[in-house]
Parts: C-alpha cells; sequence; structure tokens
C-alpha cells in the first residue's frame, strides 16, 4: 500500500503545483486591482489570546489495549483534547499522554450509533442480537470521538450534565479544528484546496467532501485513504479472524495504522514540493510583474473563446436545472442561520445587561475586572454560544440535497456557527475598547451604568449592519459551492473533451499561470452568479429575514473608533480586577509542591477558565496499566471550505473561486454608525431579579430614512487562529 500511496501523492501533488502558478497570479493581481472591501462596524481582535484552558474535569477512558476502564484527568486547551495519567501528574507538570486534534472526528452520545457506524465500516460485521458488543460501557453516559480512519477515541461520564458539558467542549474543538486553512495563506491555500477540488473531479467526484477538513497533511492523508480504503478493506477483510466484535477491533487498529502510515508519507512529499515551490516564486513573482498586462489580456482572450463555445449549453443547463431551485436553497439556508444570528445578538444583550445590574445592586466599579474578564470569553464559551451553534442543526436541503449531490450540510452548518463565534466575539471586544474608553473618564457608579446601557445600543446596531453583510456573504458562497460542482458535472460530458484544443491560445510563458480548466469553471461561475446574487438582493428586502439592502448607508459614524483598536490588548484582570478572576490561566500551575493552601485553590480557579465547573472525583478507580510506546503526530491550523467573498456587482470573479479561492465582494459604502444620543440607561432603577424580562432592542436599519428590520454583516476577517498543534500518544 506504499506504493499506492505515493502513486497518489505523486499525482495530487502535479494538480497542486499547477494550481500553485494561478494563484499566485490571482493574489498578485488582487493586491494590484483591489479597490478595498466594505468597513466593517464592529471591531476585531488582531491576536487572540493563548494559553486558555476551556474546560476540565475526571472522567473514564478506554484503553484499547487492556481493554479497560481508566480514570484520566482531560482538558480542553487550545482547541486540543489534552489527556493527562489523573489529575496528580497534570499538577505536577508531568506531560500529557496524549493530545487530540480533532479534524474530522465526530462526536456520537450512544453506543448503537457507534457500532452502526463501525458495522458499515466493515461488511459482514455487524453484530447481531445477542452478540457481544465491541464496546462495554461503565455508565450511561458515553461520549465517544469517531473518524473514518484514525482511531477512536472512548469517554464515559457520571451524568447527563456532564455528557452534554463535553459534548458541547468538543463540538465547538471539531468546529475550529475543521475551519480548515488559515485564510492568511494567500496563495498556498487556495493552491491546495483547488488541487483538491481538479484531483477529485478529474475521478469524477463533485460536490462538497466532507473530509476537507484539518491542515494540508491531513486532508491529503483523507484524500489518499477515500481511494485507498476500499482496496485495503477488500484485500483485509477476508484475512480478518475471530468473532464479529474482534474483526471489527482488528479492523480500526489496522486502518489507523495505515492512516498514521499514509499521514507520515504525506507529510514528506508535501513538505519537498512546498519548498520546491518556495524556492521557485520569487522568480515566478519577477514574470508576473514584468508581465502583467499581457498575462491579464492573454486570459481574457482565452476565457472569451471559452465562453463563445460554453455559454450557450451552460445557459441552458441553469435555466432547466439550477434556477428554479434556487430559492428553495436560499430558503433553507436563511431560516436556521437568520435564527442563529439572532439568538448571538440576544445572547450579548442578556450578559451586557446582566453585568450591569450587577454592577449597580453589588460590587459597582471594584467588580467590573471580574465581570469584563468573564464577559470576554463569551465567544469562546461553548456553552454560553451552545444555544446559538444549535439553531443550525435543523438545516436540511430535503430533495435537493440528493439532486446537487450535496453529501452532508455539515459543512455549511459548521462555517455558519463559526460566523456567529467571530461575530460574537466582534461585538464584546468592541463593547470593551468603548467601555474601557469610557472608563478613563473616572465616571461615577450611577455614570457607569448608562455609559454600559449607551454602548450596548450604540455595539447591538453595529452588529445588526455586519450581521447583515457576513450572512449574505455566506449564502452567495453556499449558494455556489452547491451549484458550481452540479454544473460542471452536468456539462463534462459534451464540454470536458473540447478543452484541450484551447490549450494553443495559452502562450508558453505564461501557461504556469493561466490553465484552461479554471478559466472554463470561471466562464461557468459567471452563468449562475447573476442568478445567485439577484436571489439574494430580493432576500434581503423582505423583513422576515433581517438583511440590510444593499443600498443601506449608515450615518453618524464616528471614525477614530478602529482607532481604538491599535493600542495594547486590554487585561481586566490586570487592570481593573484582584488578580485571579475566573477568566485565564496557563494549562498547569506553576510550583505547586511549594505553593501555599491558598494560593493552589487561586491558581485552581484561574485553570477553570471559560468553563466553570466543579472539581469532583470518580466514586471507583481501574487498575493501572502500563504505557506504550509514543507516536508523534504534528498537527496545525486548519482552513474552512466555503469560497472566499464575491464580486457583488459584476458576476465576474477576480480569481477561481470554488473552495476556497479569493474572490471579491463590491465595496459598499459604510461609515461608522452612532447615535448622536441616546437615553440614559433605567437599569440602575432596576433589581436583579429582572434582568430576565429585558429584551434586547429589535434590530433596524435605516435607508434614507426609513426603518426597516435587518442585522447586518462585515467583510472577512484574516484572524490568525491559534495553532492546535500536539504529540498523539498512544497508550
Amino acid at each position: 500500500f506504499s506504493e499506492k500511496t505515493g502513486k497518489i501523492l505523486t499525482e495530487f501533488l502535479r494538480f497542486y503545483e499547477d494550481q500553485y502558478g494561478v494563484a499566485l497570479f490571482n493574489s498578485m493581481r488582487h493586491e494590484i486591482e483591489a479597490t478595498g472591501m466594505p468597513q466593517a462596524q464592529l471591531l476585531w481582535r488582531k491576536v487572540r489570546e493563548k494559553e486558555k484552558v476551556v474546560h476540565k474535569q475526571e472522567d473514564f477512558q478506554y484503553q484499547e489495549d487492556n481493554k479497560k476502564w481508566r480514570n484520566r484527568f482531560s482538558l480542553v486547551h487550545n482547541y486540543g483534547l489534552v489527556l493527562y495519567e489523573n489529575k496528580v501528574a497534570y499538577e505536577r507538570q508531568v506531560p500529557p499522554r496524549a493530545i487530540i486534534n480533532s479534524a474530522g472526528y465526530k462526536i456520537l452520545t450512544s453506543v448503537d450509533q457507534y457500532l452502526e457506524l463501525v458495522g458499515n465500516s466493515l461488511p459482514g460485521t455487524t453484530s447481531k442480537s445477542g452478540i457481544a458488543p465491541i464496546l462495554k460501557c461503565p455508565t450511561q453516559f458515553p461520549l465517544i470521538l469517531w473518524h473514518p480512519s484514525a482511531r477512536h477515541y472512548y469517554f464515559c461520564m457520571m451524568t447527563e450534565a456532564e455528557q452534554d458539558k463535553w459534548q458541547a467542549v468538543l463540538q465547538d474543538c471539531i468546529r475550529h479544528c475543521n475551519n480548515g486553512i488559515p485564510e492568511d495563506s494567500k496563495v498556498e491555500g487556495p493552491a491546495f484546496t483547488d488541487a483538491i477540488r481538479m484531483y477529485r473531479q478529474a475521478r469524477e467526484l463533485y460536490g462538497t467532501w466532507e473530509m476537507l477538513c484539518g491542515n494540508e497533511v491531513q486532508i491529503l492523508s483523507n484524500l489518499v485513504m477515500e481511494e485507498l480504503g476500499p482496496e485495503l478493506k477488500a484485500e483485509l477483510a477476508p484475512r480478518l479472524k475471530g468473532k464479529p466484535q474482534e474483526r471489527q477491533r482488528q479492523w480500526i487498529q489496522i486502518s489507523d495504522a495505515v492512516y498514521r502510515m499514509v499521514y507520515e508519507q504525506a507529510k514528506e512529499r508535501f513538505e519537498l514540493v512546498l519548498s520546491k515551490l518556495q524556492l521557485a516564486r520569487p522568480a515566478m513573482e519577477a514574470v508576473i510583474r514584468t508581465d502583467m498586462d499581457q498575462i491579464i489580456t492573454s486570459k481574457e482572450h482565452l476565457a472569451n473563446k471559452i465562453r463563445a463555445f460554453i455559454l450557450p449549453k451552460a445557459e441552458v443547463c441553469v435555466r432547466n436545472h439550477v434556477q428554479p431551485y434556487i430559492p428553495s436553497i436560499l430558503e433553507a439556508l436563511m431560516v436556521p442561520t437568520s435564527q442563529g444570528f439572532t439568538e448571538v445578538r440576544d445572547v450579548f444583550f442578556k450578559e451586557v445587561t446582566d453585568m450591569n445590574l450587577n454592577v449597580i445592586n453589588e460590587g459597582g466599579i471594584d467588580k467590573l475586572g471580574e465581570y469584563m474578564e468573564k464577559l470576554s470569553q463569551l465567544a469562546y464559551h461553548p456553552l454560553k454560544m451552545q444555544s446559538c451553534y444549535e439553531k443550525m442543526e435543523p438545516l436540511r436541503l430535503d430533495g435537493l440535497q440528493q439532486r446537487f449531490d450535496v453529501s452532508s450540510t455539515s459543512v455549511f452548518k459548521q462555517r455558519a456557527q463559526i460566523h456567529m463565534r467571530e461575530q460574537m466575539d466582534n461585538a464584546v471586544y468592541t463593547f470593551e475598547t468603548l467601555l474601557h474608553q469610557e472608563l478613563g473618564k473616572g465616571p461615577t457608579k450611577e455614570e457607569l451604568c448608562k455609559s454600559i446601557q449607551r454602548i450596548l445600543e450604540r455595539v447591538l446596531k453595529k452588529y445588526d449592519y455586519d450581521s447583515s453583510s457576513v450572512r449574505k456573504r455566506f449564502f452567495r458562497e453556499a449558494l455556489l459551492q452547491i451549484t458550481i460542482p452540479f454544473l460542471l458535472r452536468k456539462l463534462a460530458p459534451t464540454c470536458k473533451s473540447e478543452l484541450p484544443r484551447f490549450q494553443e491560445l495559452i502562450f508558453e510563458d505564461f501557461a504556469r499561470f493561466i490553465l484552461v480548466e479554471n478559466t472554463y469553471e470561471e466562464v461557468v461561475l459567471q452563468t449562475v452568479m447573476k442568478d445567485i446574487m439577484q436571489a439574494v438582493k430580493e432576500a434581503a428586502v423582505q423583513r422576515k429575514h433581517n438583511l440590510y439592502r444593499d443600498s443601506m448607508v449608515m450615518h453618524n459614524s464616528d471614525p477614530n473608533l478602529h482607532l481604538l483598536a491599535e493600542g495594547t490588548p486590554i487585561d481586566w484582570g490586570e487592570e481593573y480586577g484582584s488578580g485571579g478572576s475566573g477568566g485565564s490561566g496557563s494549562p498547569r500551575p506553576d510550583a505547586p509542591e511549594v505553593a501555599t493552601l491558598s494560593e493552589k485553590r487561586r491558581r485552581a480557579k484561574q485553570v477553570v477558565s471559560v468553563v466553570q465547573d466543579e472539581e469532583m472525583g470518580l466514586p471507583f478507580e481501574a487498575s493501572p496499566e502500563p504505557l506504550s510506546p509514543a507516536s508523534l503526530d504534528s498537527v496545525t491550523e486548519l482552513r474552512g471550505m466555503l469560497a472566499q467573498d464575491l464580486r457583488a456587482e459584476s458576476p465576474l470573479p477576480a480569481g477561481p473561486l470554488l473552495n476556497g479561492a479569493p474572490a471579491q465582494e463590491s465595496p459598499q459604502p459604510v461609515a461608522d454608525s452612532e447615535a448622536s444620543s441616546l437615553p440614559s440607561s433605567p437599569l440602575q432603577h432596576l433589581p436583579p431579579g429582572k434582568a430576565a424580562d429585558l429584551e434586547p432592542p429589535k434590530p433596524s436599519d435605516q435607508e434614507t430614512g426609513e426603518q426597516v428590520s435587518s442585522p447586518t454583516g462585515r467583510p472577512p476577517i484574516h484572524t490568525t487562529t491559534e495553532d492546535s498543534a500536539g504529540v498523539q500518544t498512544e497508550f
């Protein structure tokens, strides 16, 4: 299988080298021609805090080598699940037993669900009634991490509440790790995702792909296993011996071993090709800078020739097979997405309102640092954000999903949920920044409460605008990702065989920067883009969707707002708190053996940073077990699956779009809107119990003075999220 893996990697890397030149040209052209993105109303954090422990607790983990359950101390740190031998090992700073990167995993809370997936993975081994299952749990609350190729992880919780909490926390890890290659990878990222798409389309595999998640090496390993898996199964399945559950266990171990072999081989080959391309990049950039105009002219000439050939067929295909279904797809996407963004707004309003009531009725300004430290982590608190994320779960494309070959809606759910988290964090950070500025005036408690209410209303208006733009961009991306592969598959029998004859139109010197296949796909995209833009524009007029119209302009701005974000990040615990709020901490306390009891307690509180949780032990311990050798599994940042922005006014993108290539959204005239005068806060007159009765102000937009219902959006934010690299150790 090593030889077969080598052949697959060699063929894919040819696609990657071809796409690298195209992506480099598109990136440089975009830098020259870009007219700027719409101005976001909300601020965004340029640097995310690291060293955050999201959640920790003791649980049971199943050990595959001796088939026993064992107490483990687990925590989530920088979106990696970290497993320690026990709590004592954690406190003594003993290195963890494993750090699990969860890209590509699914969370299961039922053994029956798990057995069904395992049974389907190996024909002829489905457990029948009366046969002992592959896994027996010590409690009724299992939590299983399942991967189609890699090792599985088994946990059990003592209560349903613990199970729900861990499920939310780990789902957040998966969501983050599945988000894909960082957006600041302007050349390597688009080249890689386009190469994946082209490689799979060459094998007539169109549509969305669930395993486009993880870093490049993980994705490449998934690609190899997609092709290698059936052959591996056909050859090895008949050789497995024993009872059904034993054969299932053997297959899981074999699949994981092959996956690790593929991973190491893919890593070595990919890094070699990437380093070769990076060495060649300066020379390629020199050619592009010198001949930019000629390359653009050559590409436009090629596009016109392909358009004359393809347009009549493509337009008929769009009119008959795509256009009638766009409104249905859009409606299916819009309802849960808009509900989710409305829930983000409501959660943010409630948290700030509760904080304001606490300032009024409890510690006042003295407690503000503690309250703000907790608020600053709101977007990264999986339990508080869960009600927002859950709004996406009902997303279905009934009837449409099979028609357009959408294997799963999970890619759209996760992308929308990531947008929700980003918008929540932007709202919180904008609120933090404005409040911090207000505190410089030394307000009294009464003045502070009025200011908090006034700032809250300002931030909600900005959120309404930005969330609308984000959603509209998300809808356009999703519609393209659903319809373009469908069109390409429909047109392939009559068009694809004719494409090689257009190769002669490309000058040899420009062949690295212009590909017939990419230009063909751009032409196909143009045929449907107008209908997609029109559908989203019409939806924005409907009040029920809470979207601003494209002609909306926000007035009464304070242009200096974005300058506030240029300063040093705010440390609320250090600046206004008493030193140890439940919002920050390092993964392990320092020198616990010499610390006093009070110091230990203070540090323990710091560690439970985002999800506050009681620390309780398990009622019994399983027998100890020996360690087995460790195996290294480096993992890095991840990239999202959806395309970048689309140009709003023109159907022609600046570059290839599908699966993450850059494209433009037309700039809209936007200014930072604030109300010049706002009513004083009624919160100072309310007792604490009234917080739940308050309703957030409803979204409203102003278009030439009229009141319309709507939230809003923002341009893509090129944030760099933390690496979740780690060591995965078998034991």
